[in-house]
């Protein structure tokens, strides 16, 4: 049984699955998503991620073709349809077919689309990862919008040097978030994460709510030299869960410590707990 896509009121062959030329989403990049994965076959935190994706939709002034409790329903289904155990769920909600190519002229495109499951290397965890630093900032950070063309040309260069993600920096010199993924420092035994100017993150909610009975929490700017200077250092993402850093660009800040090993295990007991549920 393999992977399935819901378009247009179908569930297909996810490799069978197409998008109209004439979308806004291929013409124009107009369009919204959202990503998230399943532990033990059920998707994690379904309802915080469609509310962002309908946050995303709303800053775009782009109307949901469906009511969120539908949309919650089809990624269901999809995940039924689909071959059993984990997998990663895209939902993309496009502009929708355009008349005279660069405004709306019909409703809204939803997609489903069902993924393998993410699987990191290993070493990520135990040794810790490098990022690279960008300077840039993005369009509307807050909303999940399908334009990755800065996050694809900093995530190429980051590549390049060996980095697995690339943490964007404004004009003010402040560490934001990376391409895909939420950014964290340990200052002692503080935590702090920036505040504003960033995508907010399921799984950066969820590592919040399990520091915040641990350790001091801060969400502030934090400036790249700052940043620099701190114990420890992580990234969460849906794909990277929490995801040790062991150096930024050239600066080694020396891999999973202990405060961070120990939100590690707990977001690990969290994400076994909901698999059993």
């Amino acid at each position: 049984m393999p992977n399935v896509c819901y378009i247009d009121g179908a569930f297909v062959p996810a490799d069978a699955a197409s998008v109209p030329a004439a979308d806004l989403a291929v013409t124009r990049g107009y369009g919204v998503f959202d990503y998230l994965r399943t532990y033990g076959g059920r998707p994690f935190h379904l309802e915080a991620h469609l509310a962002r994706l309908a946050l995303s939709a709303q800053m775009l002034e782009l109307a949901l073709p469906l009511p969120l409790a539908a949309i919650g329903d089809i990624v269901l289904e999809a995940l039924a349809r689909s071959e059993p155990g984990d997998h990663g769920v895209r939902i993309v909600i496009t502009g929708g077919d355009s008349s005279d190519g660069l405004l709306p002229s019909g409703a809204a495109r939803l997609l489903v689309l069902v993924t393998p499951k993410p699987q990191p290397p290993a070493e990520w965890f135990a040794r810790g990862v490098k990022v690279a630093t960008h300077h840039a900032e993005r369009y509307l950070p807050e909303a999940k919008t399908i334009n990755y063309i800065p996050a694809i040309l900093a995530l190429r260069r980051a590549k390049a040097s060996g980095a697995v993600d690339s943490l964007y920096i404004d004009r003010d010199g402040l560490a934001l978030e990376g391409t895909t993924t939420n950014l964290f420092a340990f200052f002692g035994s503080t935590l702090v994460t920036p505040a504003r100017g960033i995508l907010a993150g399921v799984t950066r909610q969820v590592t919040l709510e399990l520091a915040e009975s641990r350790y001091a929490v801060q969400q502030r700017d934090l400036p790249l030299a700052e940043l620099l200077r701190a114990d420890e250092v992580f990234i969460t993402s849906s794909t990277k869960q929490v995801c040790p850093v062991r150096q930024i660009d050239g600066h080694v800040v020396g891999g999973p410590g202990p405060r961070t090993r120990d939100l590690m295990a707990a977001f690990e007991a969290l994400v076994a707990e909901a698999a059993r549920v």
